[in-house]
């Protein structure tokens, strides 16, 4: 009997690299989850592929440049489907949750940094910066930066700042909107006054 052996897909320009960190695709895209050892970024992927988005690594990643110019993230061959939980050990992705929450392969489109959470820090609330800037094999993708703290949903956060990152790129920047609305109500507030 002749079984199909599954290869991992060739890199389709460049050499491979690895990097550190989880990769997920979520709302079309590629997002690279990353952040200090034991700050979340597994259980956080886990809840994420509970909700139905799609698993394609954990903890190491292999990446390669395309003739596009993006970056092409994939699982080695060895930890394919194969995630790391504190407390649970090594589980099967596509065992748990079945083989609709793998792919193979992403773009890496997006990158998540989590970060603990210091209270002498101080954190954008408006979301008036422009994100960070993560390089990968020369490619500049654009990476947001969660505080993880006690009793805050990381999977959540990271929901949503993927839809931002989206609605940001067709140009819905809520930011803008608001001071737009502020800069209405101001010139109506002139206009009133004698």
């Amino acid at each position: 009997m002749n079984k199909r052996r599954e290869s991992a897909p060739r890199p389709r320009s460049g050499s491979p690299a690895v990097v550190s960190g989880g990769l997920l695709r979520m709302f079309g895209l590629g997002v690279l989850i990353i952040g200090d050892s034991g700050v979340g970024k597994s259980e956080s992927g886990i809840e994420l592929i509970a909700r139905g988005h799609k698993f394609v690594s954990d903890d190491v990643v292999e990446v390669c440049l395309l003739p596009n110019g993006k970056i092409l993230g994939r699982a080695p061959i060895l930890s394919r489907y194969f995630m790391e939980l504190r407390g649970l050990g090594i589980i099967n992705i596509r065992y748990i949750f079945g083989s609709k929450s793998i792919l193979l392969e992403s773009t890496i489109d997006l990158v998540i940094r989590l970060k603990r959470w210091s209270p002498r820090k101080e954190y954008d609330r408006l979301g008036l910066r422009f994100p960070e800037d993560h390089l990968i094999l020369g490619v500049r993708i654009p990476q947001l930066n969660i505080p993880v703290a006690p009793g805050r949903n990381i999977a959540t956060l990271i929901e949503v700042a993927c839809v931002s990152h989206v609605l940001q790129k067709q140009g819905r920047r809520a930011q803008d909107q608001l001071i737009r609305r502020l800069d209405r109500a101001m010139a109506a507030q002139e206009g009133r006054l004698p």
